[in-house]
Formats: structure tokens, sequence, C-alpha cells
């Protein structure tokens, strides 16, 4: 068996944990009106969209995934390390465990966070995908 590949798991539970944060609080009333939280979603998703390039064998790359590669490839080191990634997400997730409707997100968040860790440890970092 291959080696696992950490950070296309916690790219998927990162972005789900970005989509659940926006929905749940677009309309919620918080502290902040539901609008820091929604806001910290839109910056997760925005980070986890482009997929990173597999090490091996072949990556399929998402609907319009090209121009959000092109922001996350301009911000350098910031976004291709998973250290980084990891406490983003840790930090982004300590405040959204105060509204229950995002209790869901929070979790996500958690458990991407250590995931991107185990990635980082393990070596990974992302990468973009080329076109041919």
């Amino acid at each position: 068996m291959g080696q696992i590949e950490w950070a296309m798991w916690a790219n998927e539970q990162a972005l789900a944990a970005g989509l659940s944060e926006c929905g749940a609080t677009a309309g919620a009333g918080g502290l902040w009106g539901g609008r820091g939280w929604t806001s910290g979603g839109v910056l997760v998703c925005l980070l986890e969209y482009p997929r990173s390039k597999r090490q091996k064998g072949s990556t399929m790359e998402r609907c319009g995934q090209k121009y959000l590669t092109a922001v996350v490839k301009l911000f350098g080191p910031l976004t291709r390390n998973y250290y980084i990634r990891a406490i983003l997400h840790a930090a982004l997730a300590v405040p959204a465990g105060f509204l229950l409707s995002t209790i869901l997100g929070t979790v996500c968040l958690g458990i991407a966070s250590g995931i991107y860790l185990l990635a980082a440890v393990r070596g990974e970092e992302w990468r973009p995908i080329e076109q041919k």
C-alpha cells in the first residue's frame, strides 16, 4: 500500500467546514450578527477550494479552480505551508464555537486543523495543479 496523502483529506474537511459556517451563520444573529463567522467561512472556502496536486497519480481539478489557484499561488509560503493552515483553521475554530449554529463547522475546522498538522509533520505542502 502507498503512503496516505493527508492534505487531501484535510482539504475536503476544511472545505466542508467553510461551507457549513457560511450557511449556518448567514441568517444567524450572534455577537456580530453572524457576519464575522460568515466571513471566516468564506475565507476558508477561498483558501481550500483549489486542490493540491497529488504526489502520485492524477488529480482531478475542481470546476473553476484555476482562477483561485492563481490567488493562492500569489501568497506563496503563507498559503502553501500546512503548518500555517493548521494554525489558521484552529484560530478560526475558537470563536466559531461560541455560536450554537456553527458548532458543526467548528468541529470540522478542528479536525481539519489536526489533519493539516499531521500532513505538515509528514512533509506535505500545497502544490498547484499545472496545465499540461
